[in-house]
């Protein structure tokens, strides 16, 4: 089943649901939030809340993203409430890209090295047990939450704005404060590549960068497997392809260890609160000497997640000063 958000014609939200065939609304209800919700205070799933609304209107999901009105699959009205993360060196393969980045002239091993082998080792503990905690950062609130067709923008200190193909878990956090998986969608965790190989200390810096996702989210289990495409298209032209895979099968931790370690700290409780949490790829463009443009175009597909992921690249050009601090 796949669940995805969009603007109507007139103006208003709704949310679409489809499995084999073509989307219809869910009625009722105007967001996946609240549908979510909504199946939290009944006591079932949400393809039982789902099924208890009946079927709406059949809606044109191809047409409504050509014409800029498909939404995230998740958010909050509050973009405060809703938090962008991710976790880095959990998939196979993984550590060679980051390590190039980050070699130190030494014999020593280096230290993202020491942590992609720490997730090798103990990232997928037995059921009921913890493992090793991952690399984990923040990307923003919701303000950085950009809509599927819309422009992924690096600001204009931004020494560089390449893709990141991902796949993100999406979560609700219910009234009694438990965290509660809504589904998997694609991301696109679009980050600052040049500023993290400066300093790998730099990570947070180049990590704080707007991400898109979905347009359309898998709800239930996440396949084993995950293999898609990752690519960038210019003049409509296709610059770079390859590959990525994700899924437990391909990943050095399991998504359970990697939702404890987000989802242990008491202020990523907060009841109603939205999360995005990024988990993590081993394909980048930059790892092969590409260097997006503005008006380049990152697309990322999986047949299991439905529409394929597009979004621009563009750039804030505008000159500005430092940033400085008023004092009361």
């Amino acid at each position: 089943m796949l669940l995805s958000q969009l603007t109507l014609a007139d103006g208003s939200r709704a949310v679409a649901v489809r499995e084999d065939g073509p989307a219809h609304l869910v009625p009722g209800v105007s967001t996946t939030r609240d549908l979510a919700l909504a199946a939290i205070a009944a006591g079932h799933d949400l393809a039982a809340e789902i099924a208890a609304r009946g079927q709406g209107d059949e809606v044109d999901l191809e047409a409504a993203y050509a014409e800029g009105r498909m939404l995230v699959p998740l958010d909050h009205p509050v973009a405060a409430h809703l938090h962008l993360t991710g976790t880095g060196l959990t998939h196979l393969g993984s550590a060679s890209t980051r390590d190039a980045m980050h070699t130190k002239v030494t014999e020593e091993m280096t230290d993202s090295m020491k942590m992609f082998r720490m997730g090798l080792e103990g990232g997928k503990p037995a059921a009921g047990s913890v493992g090793v905690q991952p690399e984990w950062f923040y990307k923003g609130n919701g303000l950085a939450a950009v809509a599927p067709g819309a422009a992924l923008t690096s600001p204009n200190f931004a020494l560089d704005g390449g893709e990141e193909p991902e796949v993100a878990g999406l979560y609700v956090i219910a009234p009694d404060g438990q965290p509660v998986r809504v589904g998997f969608a694609l991301g696109n965790e679009f980050s600052d590549h040049v500023t993290e190989r400066g300093n790998y200390l730099w990570l947070a810096h180049s990590k704080l960068r707007p991400a898109s996702f979905g347009p359309e989210m898998l709800v239930g289990d996440l396949p084993d497997s995950v293999e898609g495409t990752s690519r960038i298209l210019r003049g409509g032209e296709t610059l770079w392809e390859k590959p990525f895979l994700s899924g437990e099968a391909n990943m050095s931790h399991t998504i359970a260890n990697l939702e404890h370690h987000h989802f242990k700290y008491a202020p990523f409780r907060d009841p109603g609160d939205v999360h995005v949490h990024f988990f993590g790829t081993a394909t980048l463009s930059f790892a092969d000497g590409i260097s997006a443009e503005p008006g380049d175009v990152f697309e990322i597909e999986c047949p299991q997640f439905g529409l394929a992921l597009r979004n621009p690249l563009a750039r804030n050009s505008d000159a500005s000063a430092p940033v400085a601090v008023a004092s009361l």
